[in-house]
């Protein structure tokens, strides 16, 4: 959930000074007046007195309008967020949702190795290595953080649940050890992995372990959060962390957070000396270096866990105790060095050294001055991102595939054997249509996954082609043994064709044979059947569009290109060691500084049309939003209502969207409340939170559309409970880099999973009536520097291919209602300031009616409300006065405030909480408060002024008996 931070802290009382100003103002003059009225200044005593009463009445009058214009006007937003009356779920929907989780759970739960039938744990008696066993991987930090309303399942509770029993004095051992995991919070991280030194597992406490059980199971734990990517060396400069022993370090210099550290191996020498009948377990989200796995043979299996949320670990007791028998597939690529990641050395921090004149100065979070200076990142890969690289570079004889990869893209062992028999595959009207028969072989029910991928024609220097491609996936019921199932899948041939962005500057499909496949993973074969497109096509026409696209998808990235070298197949990949080097020119070009704007050089007023004409506001047509319930984006009574609008009612909606869209009165809009967490729906104000639900690389590793859209539908049952209207969520970013932060909150580094994981939790909850914001919109694929000004350089044909592909299946299939824009800049432009990815791509190709939302607007010296609404991203997601306010009044500006007004309304319009009519909502108790403050000081000022009129008509009438003469 949302952490206070002083940046915040700063902005509030930024937006305070003037009231407080005032306030002061009136109660040093008040005090000054007090003093300066006296004896030698004014002798006669009931002017005196007169004067110092109305100065104090005075006073006291404007420091209640301050006050009270503080709470109506900066303050406003975080009151009525603070004060909203808590909702919470259901004993019912409680029940329901954590059943729900752990069947997620139980199919993302990934057997990656199982030899000599290790698992199913044969013996019920277990002894459970590893500190991480008694404090395990719910979810992630930040925003994926676990609600703790809720009794959680812990890793040892969920074994026990499966009938299995655990080694209490190891587990002591740990927690006596530590009972606490190191923060890797958004503010500061501290990497240190606890791990009990081998030295200090006493003999007699291996004697009893080894009398106690003949298995063992090795718990190993990472632990990702929002803020921070994973170190890639533990040794670099501003790490932070403690060696569990004085005897050695940890790490080494350069061995990186997703390697074993020297504890955890002396652990496992420990153990594999012991044990000759070991399971691994990795509870994490991001791939694990299994470079070691080879040294130990007593390590018979592999178990991956992602993080589980708060009941998941019941589900692996269960698979361990041979009660579930997993059904998971990866949703990455194991390596077995990170360090030959085709993206290792482009990505993290790259600051430009001719860029000091556009750095950004502003508070953090902590509320230090920093100083930030324009960074870049170079996609350099292309669209070789994950298996499409290792597959294509083995095909191509470029790599030795056996030695670079431990676990492929989606492979996965089962408890069984499936048998899948490729019946039949037919190309007819644009549709292919696989037909496959999954027969259970094996002994134990159990599901198994139909992956399909294509081969394309390439010609060598063409357009860049993958030789494997995932382009449609089905998941079968469970089979018990000897059960079969037909499944069919089936895909457009566009999903096939190829974006050319130097030639055609189009969606390209090419004529030739087409290899489609039915594969256990993306590197093994089971059956494959050819294709073949009879002529080229070229989706560059209204009357022959991409994927339905509404208009002809063309390049509008060019610019994003930049002046980087992109690895590239042609010749065997020739170019691979220039391509994927790390960066040697941190020079912006200056063709790309002349259009890099931020805060310090963005002036909207260059940017009027002086031919806009100035929109109608303030009218009085009698529409509420309620009427427009149901109606079409562009009915015309949505005119009628827009007219009635204010700029003040446009500003508040655009500048104060944090968590929630504004009351509006002048159209009978009442606030509405978006809650966030890519895993649960938490209220930040409220503390509430509900169920978290597993981490979405989890629900990605089940290959499960089912259970995705059974997610978004519970999504909507708990903002029912906890009356939420938004979703900040899924987040569908590529897992582009093993060691990016927040890959618990995305699902794969494959577009198509993660698409197709997405678009149906949306629709899921899209059936409940609530709007789900998809997010980070995007290439936000890494947390270093992504809030201070991250360049982000790619070209188009990867953009569109692999980093845009989710959002876009998120809207066409599966109906988005909502966006938040990312942090990053898409090239030399602000992500939320970019009018060709908001506009033109989201708008005018994809077909999206709804509105944009930025991340979290901390300003930044980059964020402003100015160059974003024109740019098409309608909210800042701010509860705060910064410079999420409109301070250009121009045609244009309205013009642009307008429409995102009605991308707002018409969101929160057709919201669940508007399905039978306006929505009755109390007056928040700050404002009751502050009505009835207003009311006790109307009478206390109207008494004490007639009290202080009286004493100085007392005052005089004694002055005029005792001195008449002085009276007059």
């Amino acid at each position: 959930m949302l952490q206070i931070n002083m940046a915040d802290v700063m902005n509030v009382l930024g937006s305070l000074t003037p009231y407080l100003i005032a306030i002061g103002v009136l109660f040093v003059l008040a005090l000054i007046i007090t003093f300066a009225v006296n004896r030698k200044t004014v002798k006669e005593i009931a002017t005196r007195k007169i004067i110092h009463s109305e100065s104090w009445i005075v006073a006291l009058v404007g420091i209640v309008v301050a006050v009270s214009m503080m709470m109506s006007g900066p303050l406003s937003t975080l009151l009525n967020n603070a004060t909203i009356t808590k909702y919470e779920l259901s004993d019912t929907t409680v029940s329901k949702a954590n059943e729900l989780a752990k069947e997620v759970q139980s199919e993302a739960i990934t057997l990656l190795k199982n030899d000599d039938s290790n698992l199913p744990l044969s013996n019920k008696k277990v002894n459970v290595f590893g500190w991480g066993s008694t404090n395990p991987v719910y979810g992630g930090t930040g925003s994926g953080s676990m609600s703790k309303q809720y009794a959680t399942t812990s890793l040892l509770d969920g074994m026990k649940e499966a009938g299995i029993e655990t080694n209490s004095e190891l587990s002591k051992l740990y927690t006596d050890y530590r009972s606490d995991r190191p923060e890797v919070g958004m503010w500061a991280q501290d990497w240190t992995l606890p791990e009990v030194p081998a030295k200090q597992y006493s003999d007699k406490l291996i004697s009893d372990a080894k009398s106690f059980s003949d298995e063992a199971v090795i718990t190993i734990t990472r632990v990702g959060g929002e803020g921070a990517d994973l170190p890639t060396n533990m040794k670099a400069d501003g790490i932070t962390y403690t060696n569990n022993s004085k005897d050695y370090e940890d790490f080494k210099d350069g061995e990186s957070f997703l390697q074993l550290s020297q504890t955890e191996r002396d652990m496992i020498d420990l153990v594999t000396k012991n044990f000759d009948k070991v399971t691994l377990v990795y509870n994490g989200a991001n791939t694990f270096q299994f470079d070691f796995l080879s040294n130990y043979p007593q390590i018979k299996s592999v178990v991956w866990c992602p993080p589980a949320g708060q009941t998941g670990f019941s589900a692996l007791g269960d698979v361990l105790a041979g009660k579930t028998n997993p059904s998971g597939k990866t949703s990455d690529t194991f390596l077995k060095d990170l360090a030959t990641s085709v993206s290792y050395n482009n990505f993290g921090k790259f600051e430009y050294t001719n860029m000091a004149d556009k750095a950004a100065k502003y508070k953090g979070f902590t509320g230090d001055d920093i100083t930030a200076i324009p960074a870049f990142v170079n996609y350099s890969e292309g669209i070789y991102v994950g298996y499409k690289f290792y597959e294509t570079a083995a095909a191509e004889g470029a790599i030795d595939y056996d030695s670079m990869v431990a676990f492929p893209f989606g492979y996965g062992l089962s408890y069984t054997s499936f048998e899948q028999k490729l019946n039949d595959v037919t190309y007819k009207d644009g549709k292919v249509t696989v037909d496959v028969t999954v027969t259970n072989t094996g002994d134990k029910a159990g599901k198994d996954v139909v992956e399909v991928y294509y081969n394309p024609p390439y010609t060598d220097g063409g357009i860049e082609k993958a030789s494997t491609n995932l382009v449609a996936f089905e998941k079968t019921k469970e089979l018990k043994p000897g059960a079969s199932e037909t499944v069919k899948v089936e895909f457009d041939d566009d999903d096939m064709a190829s974006y050319d962005y130097k030639d055609a500057k189009a969606y390209v499909l090419e004529k030739g044979d087409y290899d489609i496949s039915i594969q256990s993973d993306s590197h093994t074969v089971i059956a494959d059947q050819k294709v073949t497109v009879d002529d080229t096509i070229t989706y560059d026409s209204d009357s022959n569009t991409h994927s339905g696209d509404q208009t002809v998808a063309t390049n509008q990235f060019d610019d994003v290109a930049g002046d980087v070298t992109y690895l590239s197949r042609a010749n065997h990949f020739a170019n691979y060691k220039e391509a994927t080097a790390a960066p040697t020119n941190f020079e912006m070009s200056d063709k790309a500084k002349e259009t890099f704007y931020n805060n310090s050089n963005y002036d909207p007023t260059k940017f009027d049309d002086d031919s806009d004409e100035m929109p109608t506001t303030g009218a009085k047509n009698g529409l509420k939003l309620a009427d427009m319930y149901g109606k079409d984006y562009d009915d015309a009574d949505w005119d009628k209502l827009l007219d009635q609008l204010t700029f003040d009612d446009m500003d508040n909606l655009i500048a104060n969207g944090g968590y929630g869209t504004q009351a509006v009165k002048s159209v009978g809009k009442v606030q509405l409340t978006d809650a966030d967490g890519p895993a649960s729906l938490n209220n930040n104000f409220t503390g509430v939170g509900s169920i978290g639900f597993p981490a979405s690389t989890a629900f990605a590793c089940t290959w499960n559309k089912d259970l995705a859209k059974q997610f978004g539908e519970m999504i909507g049952d708990m903002a029912h409970d906890m009356h939420v209207a938004g979703w900040y969520a899924p987040a569908m970013n590529i897992h582009r880099n093993a060691f990016s932060g927040r890959t618990f909150e995305y699902f794969s580094e494959d577009a198509l999973l993660s698409g197709a994981m997405a678009s149906n939790q949306i629709a899921g909850a899209k059936e409940k009536g609530v709007y789900s914001f998809m997010k980070h919109f995007a290439m936000n694929d890494q947390e270093t520097k992504r809030t201070e000004m991250l360049c982000t350089w790619s070209n188009e044909q990867a953009m569109r291919e692999i980093y845009l592909k989710p959002f876009e299946m998120s809207v066409k299939e599966g109906g988005a209602q909502a966006v938040m824009s990312a942090f990053n800049y898409i090239g030399n432009t602000y992500a939320g300031g970019d009018a060709a990815l908001l506009k033109t791509v989201l708008r005018d190709e994809w077909g999206f009616k709804g509105f944009v939302l930025t991340d979290y607007f901390g300003g930044y010296g980059y964020q402003n409300a100015d160059q974003e609404v024109r740019a098409g991203n309608d909210a800042m997601l701010a509860t705060t006065k910064i410079t999420n306010h409109i301070t250009d009044k121009s045609a244009t500006s309205v013009k642009a405030m307008r429409q995102a007004a009605h991308n707002i309304l018409y969101t929160a319009a057709n919201s669940w909480q508007y399905a039978d009519g306006e929505p009755k909502v109390a007056t928040p108790v700050w404002r009751t408060a502050m009505y009835v403050a207003w009311g006790v000081t109307a009478v206390l000022a109207l008494a004490l002024e007639a009290l202080t009129i009286k004493r100085y008509m007392a005052r005089r009438k004694t002055v005029a008996t005792v001195e008449p003469d002085k009276a007059e």
